[in-house]
This record gives C-alpha cells, sequence and structure tokens, in this order.
C-alpha cells in the first residue's frame, strides 16, 4: 500500500474481455490522474465481451474477483476502480480488497450531484436502464436522477471505427436536457469515456464519465489514507471450500 513519498497504483478493471475497450479505458483514466499516479488497466481472462444483462454481469464477477485478488497478493495496488456501470461484484470487490474500490456508477452519479440539481443517465440498451435505476436508489440518488435514457446502441458498437454512435449518445444527451429537466448528463457506460469531453463541449453542461470520476476519487481516499472497513460486512470473505466450475477459485489470502 502506499507509502510517503511512493506513487499511488490505481487498478482500473474492466469486468469485459473486451481489449481495445480496457485500452480506451486505461488512457482516459491517465488522463485525469495525477502524475505521481500509476494506472493499471486490466481485463479479466474469462468472462463476456460485454456487459449488457444481469446474465452477463454475473458471468463477468469472478474474473473481476480474481483481479482483485492478484492486486492484494500483489501487495502494490493502493486503490480499484470497477470500470462497467453496473457496478457488477462491488461489494464482493471490497471484501478482499484493503485499499478502497469505487465503481464508476457510483462516482458518477455522486460527483454529478454536487454539480447539479439533476441528472440524467444516457445508457446504451433499454434491457439496462432498470439497473441503472435500481443503483440511484441503493446509492441514496435517486431524487438527483431525472432519468434513465438509453440510445439503443449496442456497448460493442462503440468500439467499431465509422460508427455513428457518438452522434447518437449526444442526441440522446440533449434531449434529456430538453425533456428532463436535467442540468447535467452522466454517461451509463465505461465505453463511452473517450466522448465525454467532446459530449460536454457541444452541449456546454457538466458531462460526467464514470472512469475519470472513479478515478479521482480513488486518488483522494489514498490521499486521505481511508482504507476499506474490515469490521462487519465488508471483512474478508470466510474460508471454504469451492467444488464445481469454480473449483480452485483463490481470494487474495
Amino acid at each position: 500500500m502506499e507509502e510517503k513519498g511512493s506513487a499511488v497504483r490505481i487498478k482500473i478493471i474492466n469486468p469485459n474481455t473486451t481489449w481495445s475497450m480496457t485500452e480506451k479505458i486505461g488512457a482516459c483514466a491517465r488522463a485525469v490522474a495525477h502524475a505521481g499516479t500509476e494506472i493499471v488497466a486490466v481485463s479479466p481472462a474469462t468472462g463476456p465481451v460485454s456487459i449488457e444483462s444481469h446474465y452477463d454481469e454475473a458471468l463477468a464477477v469472478p474474473g473481476l474477483l480474481q483481479e482483485i485478488a492478484a492486486g492484494e497478493r500483489e501487495g502494490n495496488i493502493d486503490g480499484y476502480v470497477i470500470a462497467c456501470f453496473g457496478d457488477p461484484g462491488l461489494k464482493a470487490a471490497r471484501e478482499l480488497a484493503r485499499g478502497p474500490v469505487v465503481g464508476i456508477a457510483e462516482a458518477a452519479m455522486h460527483l454529478a450531484s454536487m454539480v447539479g440539481s439533476r441528472f440524467s443517465v444516457v445508457t446504451t440498451l433499454g434491457r439496462t436502464m432498470g439497473q441503472a435505476w435500481h443503483l440511484a436508489e441503493i446509492y441514496g440518488m435517486e431524487r438527483f436522477c431525472a432519468n434513465v435514457r438509453a440510445c439503443e446502441l449496442p456497448v460493442l458498437e462503440l468500439e467499431e471505427p465509422g460508427s455513428r454512435a457518438r452522434e447518437r449518445i449526444i442526441g440522446e444527451c440533449r434531449r434529456a436536457l430538453e425533456e428532463d429537466g436535467s442540468d447535467c448528463i452522466v454517461l451509463g457506460c465505461a465505453g463511452m469515456t473517450d466522448l465525454c469531453a467532446h459530449i460536454e463541449q457541444v452541449l456546454c453542461v457538466p458531462v460526467i464519465d464514470g472512469v475519470a470520476a472513479g478515478t479521482k476519487l480513488i486518488e483522494s481516499l489514498v490521499a486521505l489514507k481511508l482504507r476499506t472497513s474490515k469490521r462487519g460486512e465488508l471483512a474478508k470473505p470466510l474460508p471454504k471450500p469451492i467444488v464445481g466450475l469454480l473449483e480452485g477459485f483463490t481470494r487474495s489470502s
């Protein structure tokens, strides 16, 4: 963990297995990180290529937790960002990690509530809207969330050169401002991270990307020497045998 004068190391985990998205996420995190922060961007070795359903999230969590466990074994990771807007496996990751762990939906919604009175979430597929509303409720952000909107855009289309994804996202963001009474936008997918500055420039309102928000929150928590509580609910998982498909699955220690 961080010592005085040492570089901060943040592990950003894209829970899907699409490496081009992971590289983009890492680049956007490095663009906002302090000069003394090292960003380690990874994808799990196993899991879905994109996360667009509860089923996908469930399949992504074991690989995500293996990345957390690996960081804890290495012993030089100060904090973690889960770079999927569903914040999959967040509580389980906190049980494994000594340092702070934040999800990008959690980070983005909280920061949006500090720079505006109402925000709209603009996400990819309509089937994920319910999860975004659920997260707004459990994070205490429902009173700030004016609406959740979908572009009906598959996640992997964000990775396609020549895609009209940017125009569709901007159009939905503009409708959110005009119809929802929102004064800021939360981007509801880690794959949108590279579009944040452009959308903000076009719309002239705060646009919050959870990857950047999560990176800066982890830097702040590490600077304040705030680690994950190991008392009660977030204590280390109890050791026990694991059988079947996950036999041999390892925790950090």
